[in-house]
């Protein structure tokens, strides 16, 4: 959906979507299960640089949920995560703060993001939004034993009968370095 200046100074913008999976790309590792609920609305801030110059930006207020699959990252099982989220955005045209003296910035003002063309992509926004949400990395429980090294076998359900691995003799050095240290 795309939300343009030219649309929000006739009239703010309300939504109520259900976004099907797959209408946004996450990555290749993080599946959207089952419709994205997003509700929200979009409205144009002026902003007065001096007496000639008005900025048009784009206030975008709004909350979603949805299901979402990662893989555990020792094991690569899918692991379910429920994600819900709100947020209040502003977007700036790119280039409006292209004269500006540099300076120190606040917090709200690393808030902003910048559109371009005269409007920015509701899906971009949520995309961003989610993966903001979603962990970094994930487990399918505290003792997953992950994958063997050696034959990929997955050794919550299965033990293999791979051999240890051997220890790299670079350092070997480093082996008996606990016994001689004393605390």
């Amino acid at each position: 959906m795309l939300i343009t200046v030219l649309d929000l100074e006739r009239e703010p913008l309300e939504f109520d979507l259900a976004i099907d999976p797959g209408a946004i790309d996450y990555s290749e590792e993080i599946t959207q299960k089952g419709p994205l609920a997003v509700q929200g609305g979009a409205e144009v801030i002026e902003e007065h640089h001096g007496p000639r110059e008005i900025i048009s930006d784009i206030r975008l207020r709004g909350s979603y949920q949805g299901d979402f699959e990662m893989p555990c990252a020792r094991c690569l099982e899918p692991v379910a995560h429920p994600v819900s989220g709100q947020f209040d955005l502003i977007f700036r045209p790119l280039g409006a703060d292209r004269d500006a003296i540099d300076h120190s910035i606040s917090t709200s003002e690393t808030e902003i993001g910048y559109y371009q063309n005269g409007g920015l992509a509701l899906e971009d926004v949520l995309r961003e939004q989610v993966l903001l949400s979603l962990p970094v990395r994930t487990l399918c429980r505290q003792d997953c034993k992950g994958l063997c090294p050696h034959c990929g076998l997955d050794l919550n359900s299965e033990s293999c009968t791979c051999e240890a691995a051997s220890s790299d003799p670079r350092w070997s050095a480093l082996s008996d370095l606990g016994s001689r240290i004393k605390i």
